[in-house]
């Protein structure tokens, strides 16, 4: 029996490894996303910079390691083989929980899953001893350290508030003083900016890497024999203030004669300082745990007691981690920054609810979003009312967005937001991160840097009349999320040290299989998902000045759409004729998709139009009636889709034998215009169509044929009003899918043909 714990040791240890991986994966994004929406440095520079402090903050990283072993629970509560199970409990459902965050590119809290994970177990265990000795429900509060995990909690809760709150109050501040063109401010404003910025974080660097070494408690007689952790603590006024000074003078220096961007070193040096942050606070979410349980098992093993009765009162004193660990975890993160594709995923969610001006908005409004943008809007309003005039005027120009005309062949891609706002996000995610670190408070790095960021892009006014709706319920979706993973990560916990107390061995180990499987599983179904996501025909917004450009660009959307088409349309005849609800499932999705592709690029028609050359205005027309066709074929699409779906889903009968047959027979013949339209796309052949438009009419008599036939089954013998209710929403879209194509293809039939009349004559 002794040996599963040594079994649990090495499962454990493994169990680290993989949660670093996932881990590091959903929570990278929390100090590069500034640097990224910036574009200030190279990607490449951001990396190092991020993985040099990453590095150190793992080795400065062992206080915290505290937290695991007797910041939630009271260990001598327990003896050695219940701590080894909440311990296994708490990494199995870590793992499985923040990977699935991952899958669906959420950031969340490391820091807050892991807490009520050790809550969750912890409580649980403490029930089953308590049912075990007929105890009372209220002797639970003994096995939990009820003060140290209310702490916790709270800081958590508490941080989403203070990091909105002081990211936007110091972003205002930052635009009002600088405004959008603070490269043209004087050179003593950008230095002061960047002495202010660059001191608060050196000296937070300086807390969070002094403070977690061995010279921290050493006395120094420069600094009359007080410890440096003592003379961080209460001299901190005049090192911020000599800091403010010396930083000041080196910007100013940097900026008039080096000339040194200041706000990108700010952006460096942030992005160092978050990251150190970060593994420094953040270390202990993913292997505190397995650290804790070596530890517990060495006692053990020199106590030679039994494990049910050894009591794990030795967890509450104070034990270094081995340096070695710190920075093998250190580097097994690195690796992962480097390496993780889910990290990008899941930096975009927040780059896009930051953005400035319009993005790709993944999260729909709802009712509370809508209310709250309603109520600021009304609040933003009776303040300008308050306000006088002038005071008014001189505020919107601090906050006027300065208009960049983009390159026509759109080399330059805008950036999410400016450098101001990158630094600010750093400077403050980064001090209040810190200040947690030095309480020795596990502060949730993806609240503090998600919260300070969206902030931040209030005070900013990113969230304009066109983006805000999104953008709340995008907040709020996320903070939803976070509240659901205290709630699974607490529940999970509990259900599976209930199921590995009471079986043991074989639980243990089916819950590890199962584990791996799930794992396995994920990465497998977001490994195809990105090979589709890049292999797919997706439609691309047009950027041409004139009509002929548009007509080429618009002809690969065209063919794209085509062979989509054709394969939505085959899946939706298919999936009835078989009665296949999985692919009439997955097929109802590919339309929906088609249809969401096809809206982004009518949000589009604006900045193509801002676009167009003078001489070109007709290019627009012709544009806005493709897209106008492809909407309509995507909805006629989408309902044959939808209806199939439900039809099976209900669970109606079948359709007749006839019925498919038919059906059939105009799916062979619309694979044929889908197919010979995609050529003619394909190969620029414009004067195919023609062909194509020729036969269009056998198509429409098709149909007509078989609305008839139906109509005459009905009357003598159809019995299902269900059945002939799809049959003919069938038919009657498909007519309506065919008059789309060939208006569209006629479109382009004239214009091909007025277009090559002019170039005959020239020769």
């Amino acid at each position: 029996m002794d040996n599963i714990y040594l079994i649990m040791i090495v499962a454990l240890a493994f169990l680290a490894v993989a949660d670093l991986v996932v881990g590091v994966s959903n929570d990278a994004v929390n100090f590069l996303n500034s640097a990224i929406g910036s574009k200030a440095i190279s990607f490449r520079t951001i990396m190092i910079v991020a993985s040099v402090g990453i590095a150190l903050g793992a080795i400065f990283s062992s206080g915290m390691m505290e937290v695991a072993r007797k910041g939630i629970f009271n260990p001598g509560e327990f003896y050695f083989n219940e701590i080894m199970f909440i311990f296994m409990a708490v990494m199995i459902t870590d793992i499985l929980l923040l990977d699935f965050f991952n899958t669906l590119g959420m950031p969340t809290s490391t820091t807050v899953s892991i807490v009520f994970e050790l809550l969750g177990a912890s409580v649980a265990m403490a029930l089953i001893k308590i049912g075990v000795d007929n105890g009372s429900f209220s002797d639970v509060v003994e096995y939990i350290n009820t003060s140290k995990a209310t702490e916790i909690i709270l800081g958590i809760l508490l941080s989403v508030i203070i990091a909105f709150t002081v990211g936007a109050l110091v972003q205002w501040v930052s635009r009002l003083l600088l405004s959008y063109d603070y490269e043209k401010k004087a050179n003593w404003i950008s230095a002061l900016f960047g002495g202010a910025a660059l001191s608060a974080m050196t000296y937070f660097i300086l807390i969070k890497g002094i403070k977690g070494t061995a010279f921290a408690d050493e006395s120094i007689a420069l600094i009359g024999n007080m410890t440096i952790d003592a003379f961080l603590e209460t001299q901190w006024m005049l090192l911020i203030a000599t800091n403010f000074i010396l930083w000041s003078v080196v910007s100013f220096f940097l900026i008039r004669f080096a000339r040194t961007n200041i706000y990108k070193l700010v952006i460096g040096v942030g992005t160092f300082a978050l990251a150190l942050a970060f593994a420094g606070n953040d270390l202990v979410n993913f292997i505190g745990v397995p650290i804790a349980a070596w530890q517990s098992y060495e006692a053990w093993q020199a106590s030679g007691a039994l494990a049910t009765e050894f009591s794990m009162g030795v967890l509450a004193s104070k034990v270094p981690t081995p340096t070695f660990l710190l920075f093998a975890s250190g580097m097994v993160m690195v690796t992962t920054l480097w390496l993780s594709k889910k990290a990008r995923y899941v930096s975009e969610t927040e780059i896009n609810l930051a953005r400035e001006g319009e993005s790709k908005e993944r999260f729909q409004p709802n009712f509370l979003s809508r209310s709250i943008v309603r109520i600021s809007m009304g609040m933003s309003e009776a303040a300008r009312t308050v306000l006088p005039t002038r005071i008014n005027q001189k505020l919107a120009h601090r906050f006027e967005k300065p208009v960049i005309t983009l390159a026509r062949d759109k080399t330059y891609e805008r950036p999410a937001f400016d450098m101001v706002r990158a630094a600010v996000n750093l400077m403050v995610a980064g001090i209040l991160i810190s200040i947690a670190t030095s309480y020795k408070l596990p502060l949730s790095t993806t609240y503090v840097t998600f919260m300070v960021a969206m902030g931040t892009s209030l005070a900013d006014k990113a969230w304009g009349a066109e983006s805000a709706v999104y953008r709340v319920a995008g907040v709020l979706n996320v903070i939803g999320g976070w509240f659901g993973t205290a709630i699974i990560a607490f529940i999970a916990s509990g259900i599976i040290l209930t199921l590995i107390s009471f079986g043991k061995g074989a639980a243990l180990a089916i819950l590890l299989f199962a584990a791996v499987l799930i794992l396995a599983r994920n990465y497998i179904s977001y490994s195809k998902k990105s090979k589709e996501i890049q292999a797919e025909d997706s439609l691309h917004k047009a950027e041409s000045s004139s009509i002929q450009g548009v007509i080429e660009e618009s002809a690969k959307n065209i063919s794209n759409v085509m062979k989509r088409s054709k394969k939505i349309y085959a899946n939706s005849i298919n999936g009835l004729a078989k009665h296949n609800l999985d692919q009439l499932k997955k097929n109802k999705k590919q339309g929906a998709k088609l249809s969401s592709e096809i809206d982004e690029l009518r949000d589009h028609i604006f900045y193509f139009i801002k676009n167009l050359d003078e001489a070109s205005v007709g290019a627009s027309n012709f544009y806005i009636n493709v897209l106008g066709h492809l909407t309509d074929i995507a909805q006629s699409l989408e309902y044959i889709g939808k209806v199939s779906h439900k039809h099976v889903h209900n669970n109606h009968k079948k359709l007749k034998y006839n019925q498919i047959k038919e059906l059939k027979e105009i799916d062979n013949k619309l694979a044929e215009i889908f197919n010979n339209t995609k050529q003619a796309f394909d190969e620029r052949s414009f004067e195919q169509i023609g062909n194509i438009l020729e036969r269009k009419q056998e198509l429409f008599d098709l149909v007509s044929q078989k609305i008839e036939k139906q109509v005459a089954r009905t009357r003598t013998e159809e019995s299902s009003p269900k059945n002939t209710t799809l049959y003919f929403s069938l038919l009657l879209e498909t007519k309506d899918l065919m008059n789309a194509v060939i208006e569209l293809l006629e479109m382009y039939y004239l214009e091909y043909d007025d277009s090559i009349i002019p170039a005959k004559v020239m020769e």
